[in-house]
This record gives structure tokens, sequence and C-alpha cells, in this order.
């Protein structure tokens, strides 16, 4: 199951050209994420480690700034579950919720940050 998981996810460099990071602080693994195309869009995920919760917005500046210096990414989409409840680092971000998305069977919360 985890080598289907990780041969799709690669399978996004091929496709797109983009696809999952490692992160790394202090030469520790803390998570993964990146971009992936849903449709026409690039969607943002991140998936840290319990004990690097903390290092997420940073991360995510970094993934953003990478977005806006891209020519492909004229906006990144965030999906996230309904009961994700702080959702301020988004918002200050410049994120705006525009809507709930059905994928594979499970809704999730959609927002929408502009990089050009």
């Amino acid at each position: 199951m985890a080598a289907k998981f990780v041969a799709k996810k690669e399978q996004c460099w091929v496709r797109d050209g983009l696809g999952h990071w490692a992160f790394l602080s202090d030469d520790q693994y803390v998570g993964w994420g990146g971009f992936q195309k849903e449709g026409d869009e690039w969607d943002f995920g991140l998936v840290l480690r319990p004990d690097a919760f903390g290092l997420g917005a940073c991360i995510s500046r970094k993934a953003i700034e990478f977005a806006m210096a891209d020519d492909r990414i004229p906006y990144v989409t965030f999906l996230l579950p309904p009961s994700r409840k702080k959702l301020g680092a988004l918002k200050r971000l410049g994120a705006k919720h525009v809507g709930e998305i059905d994928y594979d069977g499970a809704i999730f919360l959609k927002y929408l940050l502009e990089t050009v």
C-alpha cells in the first residue's frame, strides 16, 4: 500500500514536472508535502510529524514563495477537512475560502491563494 502511494506521488513529477518534497529540519525528517495537479489547479498539501507542527507556517511560506516564482502556478488551492478549526494561518497568507469539494467521497473545505 505504501509503495503504491509513493509511486503515485512520484508520478506527479513525471506527469507535471512538479510534485512532493520531503522536509528536513536540522537534517531530521519532519514531513512531506508539495504541489499536486488536481485537474487544472495546483493544490498544496503538507503532512508533518506531530513534533514538527510548529514548522508548518515556515514551510508553507517557502512553498508559496516557490509558487509565486513559478509561471505555471497562477494560484494555489488548499483542501482541508471540515474538522480543521485553526485556519488563521491560511487567512494570514491571503487564502480565500471558495467553498466545499467532494474529493474521493470525502468533503473538504477549499481555499484559494492567488500567486500572481
